[in-house]
């Protein structure tokens, strides 16, 4: 069997998919078709992939399945592949479905203004980012923690508000009205909803009185993978220098954005450290890399750094020889870390930046040489 996906495009990353696609493939029910079809609805651009899905033959229609081939068969009879073979041989090719691309400049946007009809830009990053949510919550993503109104249920939903306000400490941000927010506020709601998605992997729909779609069996995880992905697209579009963090003390919190080669040093010194200094990396990593970051902090998230390294300091003197001073020297005689009245003060903050990046890529070195040395190493 092999599937032409010439015709699917992908709104999600491909890994989020697979992950996700995995999931509905363990499902031992019937109900997995369900969830397939939600999957592909929510994932997959249009409706092209879920018509494909139901014109593939169920497993419940057939009497016989070779478990070797993957065919199935009715009454001795060879009759093809059923959906879970497809919707399987979908997800293991996730990596090949195309994403779905901004479409190219319309007559408008090539020859006019630039401006849309209300005065605001094409990429008003504010109003985009208020899509995004009221794109997520349509799909049950906030129905967790805002509830979902049913006609079957009498009871009074969460004020919405008052959710946002008990976390941001401002009031009457729901219904969201991008146009009225500063930067400050702007900022805080993408950390807030970043803490408060949750993606329903069931949905059903009750009929009585058209009451519409109701949405089960949240988590947060794939939906924050996917909430951070849309999100930072947007601040990369608008130029913004700020991406929310995948990892560390500072998940879901907006960071000031590094190089690729920067993002895999944070990315390998947070995830192959010793759990000894983990937490001090992670902490270190935060103070640095925050939205409200300052010279201060910074030196704060030196003195961490230096502190491990310290501790390691016979590890590095016995791979580098006597050249392991040098690593201290600059450190010790500015004011980074122990402070003294004899230390240098007035350096430009670039110089920070510089102590911070070789210390961290120091740490992840001696992380490396304690790995190599095997678990019955000191």
């Amino acid at each position: 069997m092999s599937l032409d996906l010439r015709n699917y495009e992908l709104l999600w990353p491909a890994a989020l998919f697979a992950s996700e696609g995995e999931r509905v493939l363990r499902a031992s029910t019937s109900a997995w078709e369900g969830r397939a079809t939600w999957l592909m609805t929510e994932a997959l651009a249009g409706t092209t992939a879920v018509a494909d899905f139901e014109e593939v033959p169920s497993q419940t229609s057939v009497t016989q399945r070779d478990p070797w081939t993957s065919e199935t068969f009715d009454n001795g009879q060879k009759t093809g592949p059923d959906r879970r073979d497809w919707f399987s041989e979908l997800v293991s090719r996730a990596t090949e479905i195309r994403s779905a691309a901004v479409p190219r400049p319309y007559w408008p946007q090539r020859h006019g203004s630039g401006l849309s009809h209300d005065g605001t830009t094409p990429r008003d990053s504010r109003r985009d980012f208020a899509r995004i949510v009221t794109e997520l919550a349509d799909r049950g993503y906030l129905a967790e923690v805002f509830g979902e109104e049913c006609v079957d249920d009498p009871n009074e939903l969460p004020d919405a508000s008052e959710v946002i306000d008990r976390r941001l400490g401002i009031p009457n941000l729901w219904p969201l009205s991008p146009a009225s927010w500063d930067e400050e506020t702007f900022y805080g709601l993408i950390e807030v909803f970043h803490d408060l998605v949750s993606r329903p992997r069931k949905r059903e729909w009750h009929n009585w009185n058209s009451c519409g779609w109701h949405h089960s069996e949240f988590h947060n995880g794939p939906a924050r993978v996917l909430y951070r992905w849309k999100v930072n697209q947007l601040l990369r579009g608008a130029g913004i220098e700020y991406k929310l963090a995948a990892e560390g003390e500072d998940l879901g919190r907006l960071v000031a954005v590094t190089d690729d080669a920067r993002s895999q040093l944070v990315h390998r010194a947070l995830e192959d450290g010793p759990p000894d200094v983990a937490a001090g990396v992670r902490h270190a990593i935060a103070l640095f890399r925050g939205r409200d970051t300052s010279a201060d902090s910074k030196r704060s998230a030196i003195f961490n750094l230096g502190r491990i390294l310290e501790e390691r300091r016979g590890l590095i003197k016995e791979s580098l020889g006597r050249d392991e001073g040098a690593l201290f020297e600059i450190a010790n005689r500015f004011d980074l870390r122990h402070r003294r009245a004899d230390q240098r003060g007035e350096y430009d903050e670039a110089f920070l930046d510089w102590i911070f990046w070789w210390y961290l890529a120091t740490v992840e070195l001696t992380n490396r040489l304690i790995a190599s040395r095997g678990p019955a190493s000191p």
